[in-house]
C-alpha cells in the first residue's frame, strides 16, 4: 500500500479520504508541518498534499517563502522520489511559483479541489 501524508494547515484542505482509500493509499492525517517532518524517519511518504502557507511576515517570511519549505528539504533526503501536490488559494499564486523555483518537481493545485483534477495530479 501507498503511503500518503495529508498536510492539513487550511480549513480548504480537500476532505478525500475515501478517494485516497479507494485508490489504494494509507492516508497519514498530520495536522502540521512538524509533525509531517517527525513522520519522514518512521514512514517515508509515496505522495504528499499538503496546504501551502506563505509566511506574510511570520518567523519563515525572511528566510523561507512557506510552512512547506523545511518539509521540503527533508523530504528529499528521506524520500526523494515522492510526488508532492502542494494546494494553494488563488491570491498566492505568485508566492508559490517562488516555492516552485525552489522545488521544480512539485505540482499545484488551485483551491477548490475536486477528485478529477487529484486524479490527474497523483497519476491515477
Amino acid at each position: 500500500m501507498m503511503i500518503l501524508y495529508s498536510i492539513i494547515e487550511s480549513p480548504l484542505h480537500p476532505q478525500f479520504s475515501p478517494f485516497y482509500k479507494k485508490h489504494g493509499f494509507d492516508e497519514l492525517r498530520l495536522n502540521s508541518v512538524r509533525k509531517a517532518i517527525q513522520s519522514l524517519k518512521k514512514q517515508p511518504p509515496d505522495y504528499v498534499v499538503a496546504d501551502f502557507v506563505y509566511g506574510y511576515g511570520n518567523n519563515y517570511a525572511g528566510v523561507n517563502i512557506s510552512n512547506l519549505d523545511v518539509f521540503l528539504y527533508s523530504l528529499a533526503k528521506y524520500a526523494p522520489d515522492c510526488k508532492v501536490l502542494v494546494c494553494y488559494e488563488k491570491t498566492d499564486k505568485d508566492y508559490v511559483a517562488k516555492l516552485q523555483a525552489l522545488f521544480p518537481t512539485i505540482d499545484t493545485l488551485v483551491y477548490p479541489l475536486d477528485e478529477n483534477q487529484l486524479r490527474s495530479s497523483l497519476g491515477l
